[in-house]
């Protein structure tokens, strides 16, 4: 589902999230040693020891719990989780992506109804996260995940490769100025920008970013409501057409569509590409990513939002990203519940800020972010008037799945603007 968000990012509720035995039914009498599971995609090792120095400070404070924290490269979460799920070896709690895969999961009964638990004693734990995440956890009123994050996306681009360029990244505004800029590096001998094809979703984002320039909040209010011709309508088929544009002046690096995430990442933090459109903490990844570790430094990373298109009926203060939580599987504990609570409360969350590694979805928790490049992005996403969530998530897997071949058809040249919209349509009507 769509997220509206007016205004800052709600700021200053002060709700305790340290949960005492009293709220959840563990009590320390409880003196079964009891295992919480908990299973990512996280593949940062510094993101990952920040997660493990939580969780250990979470089992000093409450002996009776081991905190077990698995940890899966992106595909191979998603390939392996569905399985998961349906058996008795589910994790009790994993990361979850909100939209149509989360409601997927919850009719078929994979997922715990948090509502109750987060509306009782006055809607305490609700209250301790900011509406906009906490929207983006509910489906048909039901709130299925516990808020992790804020995300968005926007370009990176290294600014020695563009300097060399001759290119200014502070003045692209607009998608004519980034054709532009992607014939300058290519005239230098830059490849312009790093493409992940291999996994297919994250050149889902220009073609999702390009229709929300282009028809704003109104086009997927009414495609997702079945109206104006649904996914058919002018907007995506436009946006199909700007990104068989794109296609056509080969920006990407050669083989782009055999290429993973990581090494997608690699290949931006090594200096081989100048730009990247990613997340918000990609300055983090990008160095993780890279062969020395290191990346490009701070200092030598500009960013700018997805440009505006001429024409298009964009405010330009729309966003697409997501908010991710974490889900809670249907035989999780009481112990796993408590310590879902305190890990994706206020406390921890500005630990996690603090380390740059997100866009924290406690309200007050977005006071630790101390990373420029991060809190940019923070305050870009505080200022916007629409958040659409990422496209394979918010339609559902089956839907989200046609979504990004069709990109992939589109900006390689295999397959039509309006052929390819139809081909998500059709999906979308099945589904």
């Amino acid at each position: 589902m769509p997220i509206k968000i007016r205004g800052r990012l709600a700021r200053g509720i002060a709700a305790a999230c340290l949960v005492a035995a009293g709220l959840t039914g563990f009590s320390g009498a409880a003196a079964a040693q009891t295992t919480v599971r908990l299973m990512h995609v996280e593949a940062n090792p510094n993101y990952v020891a920040v997660w493990r120095k939580l969780a250990d400070d979470y089992q000093t404070q409450h002996p009776g719990v081991t905190i077990d924290l698995q940890f899966l490269e992106n595909e191979a979460f998603k390939a392996k989780l569905p399985t998961l799920l349906q058996s008795n070896d589910a994790p009790d709690l994993f990361y979850s992506w909100s939209g149509g895969v989360l409601k997927a999961q919850a009719e078929a009964g994979a997922v715990q109804d948090l509502t109750e638990r987060m509306q009782a004693d006055d809607g305490a734990w609700a209250k301790s996260f900011s509406p906009a995440a906490l929207a983006g956890s509910t489906i048909n009123d039901k709130t299925l995940c516990v808020p992790l994050k804020m995300s968005m996306t926007g370009f990176f681009y290294n600014k020695a490769l563009f300097e060399k360029a001759g290119v200014d990244g502070t003045e692209i505004r607009t998608w004519d100025d980034l054709m532009a800029a992607v014939e300058k590096l290519k005239a230098a001998g830059i490849v312009p920008i790093a493409g992940g094809g291999g996994d297919k979703w994250p050149l889902h984002f220009y073609w999702s970013y390009l229709a929300l320039r282009l028809g704003g909040e109104p086009a997927f209010t009414a495609a997702k409501a079945g109206e104006d011709g649904g996914f058919t309508a002018p907007p995506f088929v436009e946006a199909f057409a700007k990104l068989k544009e794109l296609g056509e002046a080969e920006p990407f690096q050669p083989g782009y569509l055999g290429t993973r995430w990581q090494d997608t990442l690699a290949l931006f933090g090594d200096g081989r590409a100048a730009m990247l459109l990613t997340f918000d903490d990609s300055a983090n990844r990008q160095a993780a990513a890279a062969a020395d570790g290191k990346g490009i430094p701070r200092e030598g990373l500009g960013t700018f939002p997805f440009p505006a298109v001429s024409g298009g009926a964009s405010q330009g203060s729309e966003t697409f990203g997501g908010v991710n939580c974490w889900a809670v599987s249907r035989n999780a504990s009481d112990e796993a519940i408590a310590f879902v609570r305190w890990f994706s409360g206020p406390e921890a969350q500005r630990v996690m800020a603090e380390n740059g590694m997100l866009i924290p979805a406690a309200a007050g928790a977005d006071a630790g972010i101390k990373d420029p490049i991060v809190k940019g992005f923070a305050e870009e996403l505080g200022r916007s008037s629409y958040h659409q969530i990422f496209l394979d998530q918010d339609l559902g897997p089956s839907v989200g799945r046609v979504v990004n071949d069709m990109t992939m058809e589109v900006v390689s040249g295999q397959l039509e603007p309006d052929e390819a919209a139809q081909e998500i349509q059709d999906a979308f009507e099945l589904e």
